[in-house]
């Protein structure tokens, strides 16, 4: 085990291990790595922490109980590392314990500080942001018929345009590059910023190895391919071509296309087959609206993936209640997708249900699906009978106000 300066590792607990597969085997006793997070972090995570405590208690009786290890980012961690946001520590200890789970963490303004969430993606290699989004009754949406939203993305994590490869407009690097493009006959109007997007085979065949088998394992129908390759034709053009092919090769007698479905079988998918499709990516925004109940799983380059996340989100209730996980082969963070509202900081106001709804993820994760559920239900029910923080309350008729740690009491009171 490694040696901390500040991190307090506890007593009891073991490791969780990674498999040669890349799939994770957990003890009934694992110690799972934490961070609070900024602004309204603290709140949230009290909330969540008792939540998860209660579920895996009800659902395993003692058997079963995580052992948590707080470890430091953002600005606790500047205050304690003499202004380091990011200590080396912190990401040994993740690496070490392997599955984590974290508030909501801000980005200092200023140049050469790269945000704490992409470090986090990058140096852990959590190649795919997986993003559940669906309706719980009740909640408000803007939509008329909320319900038919239930899908799954994977959003790629470590290529694109957010790997950061970028030079300002004017700067020399901007300048010689826009002297190379030249010399390869393509003409960039001069001073112009540059910015470069990679996508490889290798990024996109995991990704899409990942994305169906989820669909597999819960028996979905479809797996969609969302790109821009109409336009980049040899970026996201390539992203829709390696998804389709890792998907013949790496699940051949299970998986098809629907080019063969309306060639070979009139248009109807055949029993026991999972279907591969694809669509453009600002058509995606429109079929999320006009036929989300015709998608379940989406597979999106990063950029792309960023914007029908949150999009999708908001046609549930937002982003108060939507959860995610950054995983890679073995590794895994789970996180609320929100920002850290600084302005709510310490009010014990905001809605934790984000990070809740991630704890479920992670409990799945480790195989905990008990658990899991009877937190989903908690959840649900507390929503149903409208015993709800401001963000629902004040949309709700008839709606009784609780506090973010009450809204977590609810949910526990809840669990059937």
């Amino acid at each position: 085990m490694a040696q901390y300066q500040k991190i307090k590792v506890p007593t009891s607990g073991e490791k969780i291990k990674v498999l040669p597969n890349g799939k994770i085997s957990c003890p009934d006793q694992p110690i799972i790595t934490y961070i609070e997070g900024d602004g309204t972090g603290p709140d949230i995570w009290n909330a969540t922490v008792r939540v998860l405590d209660a579920a895996v208690e009800k659902a395993y009786g003692g058997k079963r109980k995580i052992h948590w290890c707080e470890v430091y980012a953002g600005e606790k961690a500047a205050s304690m590392y003499d202004g380091n946001w990011f200590p080396d520590e912190t990401l040994t200890a993740i690496r070490e314990f392997t599955v984590s789970i974290k508030g909501p963490l801000g980005t200092p303004v200023g140049k050469g500080m790269r945000s704490l969430n992409v470090a986090l993606r990058k140096d852990l290699d959590l190649y795919s942001c997986i993003r559940p989004v669906k309706w719980y009754k009740g909640v408000p949406a803007p939509v008329r018929e909320p319900e038919k939203v239930d899908m799954v993305i994977f959003r790629e994590n470590t290529e694109d345009l957010y790997v950061g490869v970028e030079w300002a407009a004017g700067s020399p690097e901007a300048n010689e590059m826009i002297a190379l493009a030249k010399k390869f006959g393509k003409d960039i109007r001069p001073n112009s910023a540059i910015g470069i997007k990679p996508m490889s085979e290798f990024g996109t065949r995991r990704l899409m190895k990942m994305a169906v088998e989820y669909a597999l394992e819960r028996k979905l129908p479809s797996v969609t391919l969302v790109h821009k390759g109409n336009i980049m034709k040899f970026t996201e053009g390539a992203f829709r071509e390696w998804g389709y092919k890792a998907a013949k090769e790496l699940f051949p007698d299970i998986t098809i296309t629907e080019d063969e479905v309306f060639a070979n079988h009139g248009g109807k998918v055949p029993a026991g087959k999972l279907l591969i499709k694809d669509r453009i990516a600002d058509n995606m925004f429109q079929q999320a609206l006009l036929r989300p109940d015709e998608y379940s799983v989406l597979v999106l380059p990063n950029l792309n993936g960023d914007y029908i996340s949150d999009a999708l989100a908001a046609q549930v209730g937002g982003l108060g209640i939507a959860p995610g996980g950054n995983v890679g082969d073995g590794p895994a963070v789970f996180e609320a997708t929100h920002g850290t509202a600084p302005k709510y900081a310490g009010q014990d106001k905001v809605n934790p249900g984000s990070l809740i709804l991630s704890g479920v993820m992670m409990l799945d994760y480790l195989g905990w699906k008990e658990a899991a559920t009877l937190v989903e239900a908690g959840l649900a029910k507390a929503i149903q009978t409208k015993r709800v923080t401001y963000d629902f309350h004040r949309q709700m008729e008839g709606a009784t106000l609780l506090k973010a740690s009450e809204f977590g009491n609810e949910i526990i009171k809840n669990m059937q």
